[in-house]
């Protein structure tokens, strides 16, 4: 099992030295990759353009791979889209995991003007331009309108291509049985919603394997999951961030801590992901960080026992 993380501590800015020290430290510790969601508007939690700090974290570091947990696709032209991602994917010299998504907040979609009716056709008509663009096809033809030989065709094709062929590893984030369905029927590997219980995780994952074979796909040999991961021996510690995350906005009544964070001593976190293992032939954990009430030295603390208990 590969085991990454995403950035423990984040200010009100996103400074280029501070990012770094996370995605350098990462490394050394033996991380697997180092994640990035993308998110817009509101306050200091917006992640914008995740490509674009990637690409300060390709500068700094030489081993870990760096994945997008959502860059979405919805909202830009695909191939200006291809080019970003051909371009982190050269500059790392292939170290670039894409998580693809669509995007859920409707304002985003208006600011955007992109039809909410029609972000899965939108996402799904972009992906394909993209991968056309990566194999070098064409993108553009063109007649100089001098004769009707297919010499007079002007062709344009991307560059850079990928530094990986024909493209970086394709993972879909999905929400609901539609963007499930639609994972499996382009044959990519789904990557869940941190926040969903293992139980519906266990019967997205079966419907995800059943649009696969519908589709005449081979079963996913990925099987990525991000989960809130937190290790410490102080009770007083566990105790007071599980009250901080159930205030956390966006969470339900009915959706306890446990349910989608994995907090707890070493024993206790250790048994949660052999669980999921077990449950899910989890092949990927991904570790979120920017947790309420940690200091950066309790976090990185968290880290260096999650490294240890799953080597």
């Amino acid at each position: 099992m590969k085991v990454a993380v995403t950035p423990w501590s984040v200010g009100s800015n996103w400074f280029a030295e501070d990012l770094c020290e996370q995605a350098v430290l990462a490394e050394a510790m033996g991380f697997h990759s180092f994640w990035l969601p993308e998110n817009h508007f509101g306050d200091s939690r917006a992640i914008p353009s995740p490509l674009t700090l990637l690409a300060t974290v390709a500068g700094c570091t030489t081993r870990i791979k760096l994945g997008t947990t959502s860059y979405l696709l919805t909202i830009r032209h695909p191939i200006q889209a291809a080019e970003e991602v051909a371009t982190l994917d050269q500059l790392s010299r292939g170290r670039l995991i894409l998580g693809v998504g669509r995007g859920v907040h409707e304002a985003m979609f208006e600011v955007y003007k992109v039809p909410l009716k029609e972000k899965r056709l939108t996402f799904q008509t972009n992906l394909e331009a993209m991968q056309k663009a990566w194999r070098g096809l064409p993108i553009y033809e063109s007649s100089d309108g001098k004769s009707n030989d297919s010499d007079s065709k002007k062709q344009i094709y991307l560059s850079p291509l990928p530094f990986q062929k024909p493209y970086p590893p394709i993972w879909i984030a999905a929400f609901g049985p539609l963007a499930l369905k639609q994972a499996g029927n382009l044959g990519f590997p789904y990557l869940a919603s941190p926040i969903e219980t293992l139980e519906v995780l266990k019967q997205n994952y079966e419907k995800h394997t059943q649009a696969l074979a519908l589709a005449k796909h081979n079963p996913a040999d990925t099987i990525p999951v991000m989960r809130t991961v937190f290790i410490n021996k102080n009770k007083g510690i566990i105790e007071a961030l599980r009250k901080e995350l159930e205030n956390v906005p966006g969470r339900t009544s009915e959706s306890k801590v446990e349910n989608w964070a994995i907090i707890g001593d070493s024993i206790y976190v250790y048994d949660k992901i052999q669980e999921y293992r077990e449950v899910l032939g989890m092949t990927h954990l991904i570790a979120r960080g920017r947790l309420p009430g940690i200091s950066k030295e309790v976090q990185i603390k968290s880290h260096e026992h999650l490294i240890k208990i799953t080597s």
